[in-house]
């Protein structure tokens, strides 16, 4: 089993094909593009956030330190890439879908720290799983990019899933579980807004 096939059977379903068609139509570019900087973005801050709050932990500090380097990059790209089709970079409202992640998140530890890491495996797979689905719609320049990012969001997935599991002390399958059907809900009801990571649009 490749790391995509591994992402396809966390996920509890693949993205409904009435998203991957509002994404791939042209007039969606912008939006896409401008989210997906965001995204890249909000990863970087979160793995810096963990750096902060979690600092014993150096095993961690290395696989956080490394991923929002490499976010921060893909940041980067996505701006390149958006101003060469001269489309600004500006303020966007999320998608309720990271935020219908963490409203489960416990607040007392060490609970708090494995909700996170599951959520961040969830949100990175989902990723990846999406960057495979669209590439086949876009234009070359755009699936080559997407593309690209498949190995470095997989291995984002494992590193996640692999703190929580050496954090845990315990199982942690009930909890994934959990999140997953969560997940699912999220990517699988109607959505009003149009972004990377919403549910089906219902406009």
């Amino acid at each position: 089993m490749d790391a995509l096939d591994e992402i396809r059977e966390f996920l509890g379903c693949p993205t409904p094909q009435g998203w991957i068609d509002r994404a791939a139509a042209p007039e969606s570019l912008p939006v896409l593009l401008i989210d997906h900087a965001h995204c890249e973005k909000k990863a970087a801050s979160t793995a810096m956030t963990l750096m902060f709050r979690y600092v014993d932990r150096s095993d961690l500090l290395n696989k956080m330190s490394r991923l929002a380097r490499e976010e921060l990059i893909h940041f980067e790209q996505c701006l390149a890439l958006m101003e060469a089709r001269g489309i600004e970079y500006c303020h966007m409202s999320p998608a309720r879908y990271a935020a219908g992640l963490r409203a489960e998140v416990r607040t007392s530890e060490p609970g708090r720290l494995i909700d996170v890491l599951i959520v961040g495996a969830f949100i990175e797979a989902r990723s990846c799983e999406r960057f495979a689905a669209l590439a086949p719609y876009l234009d070359d320049e755009l699936a080559t990019f997407y593309r690209s990012l498949l190995k470095s969001e997989g291995r984002h997935y494992q590193d996640y899933l692999t703190l929580a599991q050496a954090y845990a002390g315990e199982p942690i399958a009930s909890r994934v579980e959990h999140f997953r059907r969560l997940e699912q809900r999220l990517v699988e009801e109607g959505d009003e807004s149009f972004r990377f990571h919403s549910g089906v649009p219902v406009h």
